[in-house]
């Protein structure tokens, strides 16, 4: 028999990743702020860093951002010269974004960070236990997407 408690425990389930993922996420941002950087740059970066131009709609899918925020980060990125955009010249209504130099040189250092962040973290949770978190998110992800 399903009682209330029993539903309550297993949607709890929702509030158990939100925890997890806040978790996370806080210690990375940290991190990228003493770099003056966001997370959400980073992530950016990471995707443009690989030197090809990538349209908005792609780069907000990678990053998980709405279009509107992501267009501000670009605007400050662009201001900090980050990245630039250029039209694409296979569809000119489309312009493509690319990581500059400095943009790439910031990546190098801020993936840095997160990678040492994330460190701490696999120290304070165990290898096994994210290897293994790693896997069931992917399985889950792949499953519910």
């Amino acid at each position: 028999m399903t009682t209330a408690a029993t539903v309550h425990r297993d949607l709890d389930f929702a509030r158990l990743l939100t925890l997890v993922e806040r978790g996370v996420v806080q210690r990375l941002g940290a991190a990228l702020k003493a770099e003056d950087a966001t997370l959400e740059e980073w992530r950016v970066l990471s995707l443009l860093g690989d030197g090809n131009g990538h349209p908005m709609t792609e780069i907000a899918e990678f990053a998980m951002l709405p279009p509107p925020t992501l267009t501000k980060i670009i605007d400050r990125m662009v201001s900090l010269t980050l990245v630039h955009r250029r039209v694409d010249e296979a569809d000119r209504r489309r312009v493509l974004v690319f990581a500059t130099d400095r943009g790439r040189q910031a990546l190098e250092r801020w993936t840095a960070t997160v990678e040492r962040q994330f460190g701490e973290i696999v120290d304070a949770v165990g290898g096994e236990e994210i290897a293994l978190l790693r896997a069931l998110l992917a399985r889950m992800s792949t499953r519910l997407g």
